[in-house]
């Protein structure tokens, strides 16, 4: 091999071993992009459609009715599913309170696969915001909503559609945002 071809031969091999590095840390920055980012906003086959039929027991103990889809008609309500287990839960339900004590709207949870002892011991801590709640011990009806994971949270009208839906825990803008949705929804009150 002639002395000129050497340092082109070398700095391939370097080109070469360096494109594993430049792939990982594109893809490095890109998760990082979206973990700085998350999207609550993901698309749901629900907006703007009725909400599923579904039929849930009461929450044992809770002093609320269970519930079911003829619940959501008749007035806007918020659903909202949630599970003692669920950090995030925890985290907003303050917000659930408040967003309960500002509009007066009618407030539905869906409890997943969650512990009825460990549920009732949540809600007696945090304090309970619902009109009515579902037990959903096998988790169909929040499959059938479409759930990805606990927290979420619809807005839904009197008509039963499901108009809003936001995935992780209410914060303080999206519990405004819902505030104001609920308020243009039940006619500016």
């Amino acid at each position: 091999m002639s002395p000129e071809k050497a340092p082109l031969r070398l700095s391939r091999r370097m080109l070469l071993a360096a494109l594993p590095l430049v792939a990982l840390l594109g893809l490095v920055g890109v998760f990082a992009v979206t973990l700085r980012n998350p999207s609550t906003d993901l698309p749901s086959v629900l907006v703007n459609k009725p909400a599923p039929e579904f039929l849930l027991p009461p929450l044992e103990q809770s002093g609320v009715p269970g519930l079911g889809r003829t619940d959501l008609i008749g007035q806007v309500s918020v659903v909202n599913v949630f599970a003692s287990w669920c950090i995030p839960c925890r985290d907003e339900h303050p917000l659930l309170v408040e967003l309960k004590t500002r509009t007066g709207v009618k407030l539905l949870g869906i409890n997943l696969k969650d512990e009825q002892a460990n549920a009732i011991a949540f809600l007696d801590e945090l304090g309970n915001p619902y009109d009515a709640i579902g037990a959903d011990r096998n988790g169909r009806a929040s499959i059938d909503w479409g759930v990805y994971g606990v927290p979420e949270t619809f807005l839904v009208n009197g008509d039963g559609v499901v108009l809003l839906r936001h995935v992780g825990p209410l914060d303080r803008t999206s519990l405004d945002d819902l505030v104001s949705a609920i308020r243009a929804e039940q006619g500016g009150s």
